[in-house]
Order: structure tokens, then sequence, then C-alpha cells
């Protein structure tokens, strides 16, 4: 990264599991670099869904490396997931028309219940412990049973990493929702089910949605508890395959938990 800077610039990395990102900063300024960025970065900067992005380079090597403005602020809290400027913001992403068209041209597919369920079935078929836990049979056959039941044609951008860890609050309180890597375009309910999920408590699962733009239904928490346990097997069976037992657990409870809520609330 030195070479393409200067030597004004100090440069070290951001951390991250893929080691693409990195800090510079120079006396003057300080951008915020990774490498092999998606193009879809350029329509959320021009949004002002990501920091601005400053300029692209493409390297010899054919990579090419991203800089985007490096602000002073902090990621969101778990309480702080609650504020309203959270579901003003995803409203906004899942209502871009602009976002959805360049998704499409660089991905060029979306992804179905049916593709998901399959990818799914394929992942607890390659891990044994998984293949022949009972609450795993039970959640694909539950996600195969409801397969007619959650089909959505109004696709749009949906982020699909929603941890608190990815909604960055500058200090002059303008929200931004970073990493950008695992979008693709799908139904809406994957991005709300786990904002509802993980932060909201369920009383005010109502008012949330409101702030969102959208009214509760018995449709829209089918799509999102479907989704949701999708989520949770995935994420069960990559802790197992690591050795990461108490995490793999941890992920089982959580479908557990999904399913007495469809119980109780007979989806």
């Amino acid at each position: 990264m030195e070479h393409i800077l200067g030597k004004d610039w100090v440069i070290q990395s951001a951390g991250g599991a893929t080691g693409t990102a990195y800090y510079a900063q120079s006396e003057y300024k300080r951008l915020f670099l990774k490498r092999n960025s998606s193009p879809f970065l350029a329509v959320l900067s021009a949004q002002g869904i990501v920091p601005k992005l400053v300029w692209t380079k493409r390297l010899e090597n054919g990579d090419v490396v991203t800089a985007q403005e490096w602000l002073e602020g902090k990621a969101l809290n778990v309480e702080e997931m609650q504020h309203p400027k959270v579901a003003h913001l995803l409203s906004k992403i899942h209502h871009s028309t602009e976002l959805l068209d360049m998704l499409l041209r660089i991905e060029k597919r979306t992804i179905t219940p049916i593709d998901t369920l399959t990818h799914v079935k394929y992942l607890v078929n390659k891990t044994n412990s998984a293949k022949h836990s009972i609450i795993i049979h039970k959640t694909l056959q539950y996600l195969q049973s409801r397969l007619p039941e959650i089909q959505y044609d109004r696709l749009v951008v949906c982020h699909c990493d929603l941890n608190h860890h990815n909604w960055m609050l500058s200090n002059h309180g303008e929200l931004y929702l970073i990493d950008w890597d695992n979008a693709r375009v799908g139904d809406p309910a994957m991005d709300i089910g786990r904002i509802l999920q993980s932060y909201i408590p369920k009383e005010d699962w109502e008012q949330w949605l409101s702030k969102y733009g959208i009214e509760n239904s018995t449709y829209l928490m089918k799509r999102m508890h479907w989704h949701l346990l999708v989520d949770e097997i995935v994420n069960f069976v990559y802790y197992l395959r690591n050795g990461l037992h108490k995490s793999a657990n941890d992920h089982l409870q959580q479908i557990i938990q999904l399913h007495q809520q469809i119980e109780e609330w007979n989806l």
C-alpha cells in the first residue's frame, strides 16, 4: 500500500478476517483503504450510506484499491440499535432503486428461498454432527414445509450482516452502515428479522416496524423466522466445523428459541 500513497503516509492494518483493509494517515489527511472492494461502493457512497469514496485505483496486478474518508466516530452499542435512525436508514436502503439496479448488474441474479434451502442442506450433509442432530433435522423439515408460504416478489438490496459493529455513528451525528461484502438481492425480511430478533424488545416490534415504514403481519413474521432459522443453522455448522463447540451450542439454543416463538405465534 505504501507505494500507492507515497512515503509521507503511515499505513496500518485495520484488522478483520480478510486482511484487506487499512488505515492511512499523513500530516494533512486520513483515509480508510480497502483492496478489491465491490463496485457497489460507489453508489453506496453517493447515497450517503457509507463514508465518502475519495478515489479508486487499479494496481498492476489487477487489484483495485478504494480510499474512503476516515471519520471520527464509533460503532453503535446494543442499546443504540433501537434508535429510529437505524430503522430509517435500513428503510432507505431497502427502498433504493439505484442500489438495487447496481447490485443486480454486479450479481446478475437474486437468491431465492429454494436456493438458500438447497445450500443449507448441503452444508448440513457435509457435517456429520449437524446431520445427525434432531433439532437440525426438525428445522430443515420446517423450512421445507414453509417454502410455499414465504415467497416474496418485491426483492431489495439486503446487507445480510447487521450486527451493531457495522453501524457507525460519526462525531457529527451521521449514521453509516459499513462492510457490504455479504450484500445480496433478496427478501427485506432477512435484514428486518435480524434487527428485531437481536436488538429490539418484542413489545417494541410494532413501533420499530412503524418507524421503518410497514405494518406487522403474520406473513412478515413467517418470512422473518424462516430466514432467522437459516442464519442460525449456517452459523451453527460454521462453528461446529471449526471446533468452536460453545459458540455452536449458542446458535443451537437460538434455533430452539426460534421454534418456541414459532409455536407460540402459530407461524
